[in-house]
């Protein structure tokens, strides 16, 4: 029961991180937004050919977030299971 309680945590380990991930980069995308101010006295002098379309940002399928939490959650079970055993021979 002690493995499937680790799995559990470190699968929960795993979302934190992507979430706190996901959200600093949804924060950081709202503060440049907010702080950025043109040059339009400085642009009449670079005169460039405009792009046809526009892209924000990128996405990725949900393929690679499902091998990401995969992965994560294998790192923090490592961890989680090191950190067991560390503490285990120290109290011995």
């Amino acid at each position: 029961m002690a493995n499937l309680k680790t799995i559990l945590q470190a699968f929960i380990a795993s979302l934190i991180v992507h979430i706190i991930y996901i959200s600093g980069m949804m924060l950081v995308g709202f503060i440049k937004t907010k702080n950025y101010q043109p040059d339009i006295a400085g642009a009449w002098g670079n005169v460039a050919m405009l792009q046809n379309e526009v892209a924000i940002g990128y996405t990725y399928s949900p393929i690679f977030y499902l091998f990401s939490i995969i992965g994560l959650t294998v790192v923090c079970g490592i961890v989680l299971l090191l950190y067991k055993q560390f503490i285990r021979l120290k109290g011995n």
